[in-house]
C-alpha cells in the first residue's frame, strides 16, 4: 500500500501548483486536442496571475496528493459563488482532480476524491458536483464507479475549441 498524504495548497505552493496543473493537464488532454489550443488554455488558466487569483479565493481550496515528499496529484473544490455553474450553497464542485501520469492506477485519484468527499460532509453539502469531458471515458468510469450520475452537459472552451462536458452530480 502506497503512503499518500493529502495536504492542503497556500499562496507558497504557487509555482508547484502551476507546474502540477501544467504538467497533469497536458499529459491528460494533448493526445484529443490540437497543441495551439492546449497552449492557449494552459497560459489562461495556468497562469500565475490566474493561480494567485484562485489560491486567494475563499471559496475555492487546492490539495496536494505527495507521495515520498513528491507531489503527484491535486484536488481544487469549489463552494458558493467560486463555482463554475450552478453556484449553489448546498453543494460542493470538484472542479479538478489530476494525477501524474505515471501514478494513474496507484489510487490517487481516489484518495483525493475521497478527501473531497470527507470535505463535501463536513461541511453539510447537499451533493457534489463536476464537469468531465465526454471523451475522457476513464474520468467517466472513475465517477460512476463512485455514484455520480449524468444530469447535464454543457460547453467546455479549451483554446479556441468548444467541448462538450458532462455534468455528472452525487447525492449526499
Amino acid at each position: 500500500m502506497i503512503d499518500i498524504q493529502v495536504i492542503e495548497v497556500n499562496i507558497s505552493d504557487l509555482q508547484i501548483l502551476q507546474k502540477i496543473g501544467r504538467q497533469t493537464f497536458s499529459d491528460t488532454f494533448s493526445e484529443g486536442n490540437t497543441s495551439e489550443d492546449m497552449i492557449k488554455y494552459l497560459d489562461k488558466k495556468f497562469s500565475i496571475e490566474q493561480l494567485t487569483l484562485e489560491l486567494n479565493n475563499n471559496e475555492s481550496e487546492f490539495y496536494f496528493a505527495k507521495i515520498s515528499n513528491e507531489v503527484v496529484g491535486y484536488l481544487k473544490l469549489n463552494f458558493g459563488n467560486a463555482q463554475t455553474e450552478l453556484k449553489d450553497d448546498k453543494a460542493i464542485e470538484i472542479e479538478r482532480i489530476y494525477v501524474l501520469k505515471e501514478y494513474f492506477g496507484k489510487k490517487v485519484g481516489q484518495f483525493l476524491y475521497d478527501n473531497a468527499l470527507n470535505i463535501a460532509n463536513s461541511k453539510n453539502a447537499k451533493y457534489i458536483w463536476l464537469g468531465v469531458w465526454e471523451k475522457n471515458t476513464r474520468a467517466i468510469r472513475f465517477y460512476e464507479k463512485n455514484g455520480f450520475v449524468e444530469f447535464d452537459k454543457h460547453i467546455f472552451v479549451l483554446g479556441d475549441d468548444e467541448q462538450t462536458d458532462i455534468m455528472m452530480k452525487l447525492e449526499l
